[in-house]
């Protein structure tokens, strides 16, 4: 999808893209090749335009299952779940990946994605496939003390995945 496009179908996007993000969150979908695909709740993101063309940055703990996924393909898919989809949503924030295979435990459809190897959920409305361009880890010494207790007292600091958005729909 030309650059342009993938801004134009960002813009008819956002707004539910944000208020679900706020709300009750997004599904965050990672997978190896033939493997079986994870969905995660994320309720950290941000959407915006890096080295001139669309990201999607996504804040992922390095001991989630997740994480091991993303940094084996390069790839994810974050999927934007109806309002009618709370409890979905829920479940995929409460049950690891590890020890369970929440899309056959939950009757979410996989499907294939346009441009990465990593499916999206049919059940979403909206969709963004992604490519990794960039990572970086949170700093412990980079965090305000006030951070770090709120937010890391286990000290299982966040990659943060830059993900080039490569279609919107």
């Amino acid at each position: 999808m030309a650059r342009d496009k993938i801004w134009e179908s960002l813009e008819d996007s956002l707004r539910e893209t944000n208020e679900r993000l706020r709300e009750e969150g997004l599904l965050l979908v990672s997978a190896i090749p033939r493997g079986r695909p994870n969905a995660m709740a994320i309720g950290w993101g941000l959407i915006g335009r890096f080295w001139r063309d669309p990201f999607f940055m996504v804040a992922v703990r390095r001991s989630r299952f997740t994480h091991g996924l993303i940094e084996k393909s390069g790839q994810f898919t974050v999927n934007v779940p109806s309002p009618k989809m709370k409890k979905i949503v829920d479940f995929c924030g409460r049950v690891s990946g590890r020890d369970h295979d929440k899309f056959s435990e939950i009757g979410l459809i996989a499907t294939k994605s346009k441009r990465v190897s990593v499916p999206v959920i049919s059940e979403c409305p909206i969709h963004y496939e992604c490519e990794v361009l960039f990572k970086s880890q949170v700093l412990p010494k980079a965090l305000s003390s006030d951070i770090r207790k709120r937010w890391y007292r286990s000290k299982d600091y966040h990659t943060l995945y830059f993900g080039r958005i490569l279609s919107v729909y």
